[in-house]
C-alpha cells in the first residue's frame, strides 16, 4: 500500500504535488489546507484523511477535527497538524506512525519503534524552506517513508 502525505498547502496545490501523489491508495493531509477545494482536488486522486491546521479558521473548516486516528494497511496512524500538541504517548496508543505538519520542515524520525513523518510544506514558499510532500510504503511489516521534493518546477 503506498499512502501520499502532504500538508501545509495553504489553498495551493500544485500541479507536481498532484503528479506524485498519482497512484496512491490514500493520501493524509496534516493541516493547514487554506481552501476546501484542496481536499476535493486531492480526493480525485485517492481517499483523503485531513486535520485541520491553524490557519484552517473558516466555517468550512469547521468538519475537519484537529486529530484523525485511521488505520491504514494495518498500521495505525495518528495526524495531527502540531506536534507540539501531541497529547498521547504513541508508543503506549498502539501507534505506528505520527504525522504532522506545521514547521514545514520535512523531517522523517523513528523513536521507540514509532515513525514520526512531518512531510514540509507542499504550499507557497516560506523563507528558504523547501517544497516538498511525503510517500509511505507498507508492505509486510516494513514501514518506508520518503520526502519528496517538489523543486525542480515549484512556484
Amino acid at each position: 500500500m503506498r499512502i501520499g502525505i502532504i500538508s501545509d498547502t495553504h489553498g495551493l496545490l500544485r500541479p507536481e504535488a498532484v503528479e506524485r501523489l498519482a497512484g496512491v491508495d490514500h493520501i493524509i493531509h496534516a493541516g493547514d489546507i487554506g481552501r476546501p477545494d484542496v481536499i476535493s482536488e486531492l480526493r480525485r486522486i485517492a481517499p483523503v484523511t485531513a486535520v485541520r491546521g491553524n490557519i484552517d479558521r473558516d466555517e468550512w473548516a469547521a468538519g475537519y477535527l484537529q486529530t484523525e486516528l485511521v488505520k491504514l494497511g494495518g498500521r495505525f496512524f495518528y495526524v495531527l497538524h502540531n506536534l507540539a500538541q501531541l497529547d498521547l504517548d504513541p508508543v503506549a496508543a498502539g501507534i505506528d506512525v505520527v504525522v504532522s505538519g506545521h514547521s514545514h520542515q520535512p523531517r522523517i524520525e523513528t523513536v521507540d519503534g514509532v515513525v514520526y513523518l512531518n512531510p514540509g510544506s507542499a504550499g507557497p514558499r516560506r523563507f528558504s524552506l523547501p517544497i516538498a510532500l511525503a510517500t509511505l510504503d507498507l508492505s509486510g511489516k516494513e514501514i518506508r517513508p520518503c520526502i519528496v521534493s517538489l523543486e525542480s518546477r515549484s512556484l
